[in-house]
């Protein structure tokens, strides 16, 4: 592997190589070293302790305090230039190991590669489909002051909705010029770009393939959408909910089950209809989901976006070609058969919501789950399912053994309490509502 690492950088005149590591908030860490000392070395290394590094940059409590070192190893398959770097720099995703060889359990791709690997022991390959939502906005250097779309090309801010609108995507062609580039260089494989129905706010949907490859993709697109919008003055945003008024922000997960010899999609019966298997995955993602929020919604934040009437689940009813449920079923042949899960927002770990989702749709096959019959009405008018906190959300996950049996116990101890620490410092910040409303009414 490090032979073809190393011609590659050669190939390519590579410099420098920035090693990446994703940790629990889906965000880069790692190191930058040059080029020839990256080919000789035998690993990166990094403490373990960096998964328990908060959004805020705390650690977060939990386990042992021993720094422990990992051994963070290249995976050739995603070795990519860095195409908006000054010199010739390359970028490589590393996977995380002990001393003995063993890998990190509370690294998040090992946790997608654990349920991947349950699917392979069953002869099941799964198939994704992601879909990104971000907004852009005005540079924002005060967090007091609330965020505002930014000034495209006409010189003026979006002020009303524009849903699908060609025209107001093109207000910002220069930007998504420059996104397009970068994303073609890295081998990102984008399909399509539209507006989505806030202001300024946008959706990339991503070519269907391999769980693991579309995770390293979102992962990678994020900070490439980032970076292309600093280079605007602008600011590209994942938080689930950074407008009060406007709709969120989602990473819809389109997913199916292949047969791994044939390629069959095993969502389909041999005369084209529903199959038990797809009944089941649907019945385990219903099961499931309400006791895996907090995976899928992994801030404070994110509770926001789960609001009646605003293009965003509440529930897990599920129907076909129905928008207002949070499991959609696409209008589609039978090898295309999929379900849509719209409950992750987009400020996920793409590696844990894709590893999250599968885990649920697993449990339904394995366990024969039975969803309840597909809903046609509106889904909106139904109760609300869904955690509508992060720490009622944190007590769910903690007591459903099945998860944890297949995400890991390690891995969400762990996570529970990276998740545990950020809220308990939102929780000491008065907010302008409190301020506004309490100050001398009560």
């Amino acid at each position: 592997m490090l032979d073809e690492i190393k011609q590659w950088l050669t190939d390519r005149g590579i410099t420098e190589v920035e090693g990446l590591v994703p940790d629990m908030a889906g965000s880069p860490r790692g190191k930058i070293v040059p080029a020839a000392k990256f080919c000789k070395e035998d690993g990166m290394r990094l403490p373990e302790s960096l998964f328990k590094q908060t959004v805020t940059g705390d650690y977060a409590e939990v386990g042992d305090d021993i720094e422990h070192d990992m051994v963070c190893q290249p995976d050739a398959n995603t070795i990519r230039p860095v195409p908006w770097a000054s010199d010739p720099t390359a970028q490589c995703i590393h996977d995380c190991f002990h001393h003995d060889g063993a890998p990190v359990e509370t690294a998040p791709r090992h946790v997608l590669r654990r349920v991947l690997d349950l699917y392979e022991a069953e002869g099941w390959k799964p198939v994704v489909a992601p879909e990104v939502e971000f907004f852009l906005v005005k540079r924002n250097l005060d967090a007091d002051y609330e965020l505002e779309p930014p000034v495209g090309r006409s010189g003026r801010p979006e002020t009303a909705r524009q849903t699908y609108s060609i025209d107001a995507v093109n207000e910002f062609d220069p930007v998504f010029e420059d996104m397009y580039d970068f994303c073609e260089a890295q081998e990102l494989e984008l399909d399509t770009l539209i507006h989505e129905g806030g202001a300024a706010q946008m959706e990339v949907n991503f070519i269907h393939g391999n769980p693991m490859d579309l995770a390293d993709q979102v992962f990678l697109f994020k900070r490439t959408m980032r970076e292309t919008a600093h280079r605007h003055g602008i600011y590209a945003t994942f938080m689930a909910k950074p407008m009060a008024g406007e709709p969120g922000s989602a990473l819809h997960l389109h997913q199916s089950i292949e047969d791994a010899g044939t390629g069959r999609n095993l969502f389909s019966s041999r005369s084209g209809k529903d199959s038990k298997l797809f009944r089941h995955h649907v019945g385990g993602l219903q099961r499931f989901l309400p006791e895996a929020t907090c995976l899928l919604a992994p801030y404070v934040n994110s509770y926001r976006r789960f609001t009646r009437y605003f293009a965003s689940p509440i529930n897990v009813h599920w129907g076909v070609d129905n928008r207002t449920v949070g499991l959609r079923v696409p209008v589609s042949d039978a090898q295309s058969r999929r379900v849509e899960n719209r409950i992750a927002g987009a400020d996920v770990n793409p590696y844990l919501a894709i590893a999250t989702s599968l885990a649920c749709g697993y449990l339904g096959m394995k366990e024969a789950i039975k969803p309840t019959p597909p809903l046609s009405e509106d889904a909106y008018m139904k109760p609300f399912v869904l955690p509508r906190d992060l720490y009622t959300a944190l007590a769910r996950v903690k007591q459903c053994d099945p998860l944890i049996e297949i995400l890991g116990e390690r891995f969400l101890e762990l996570f529970c309490g990276v998740k545990e620490s950020e809220y308990e410092t939102f929780f000491q910040v008065i907010s302008p509502w409190e301020r506004e409303f309490l100050l001398l009414n009560v």
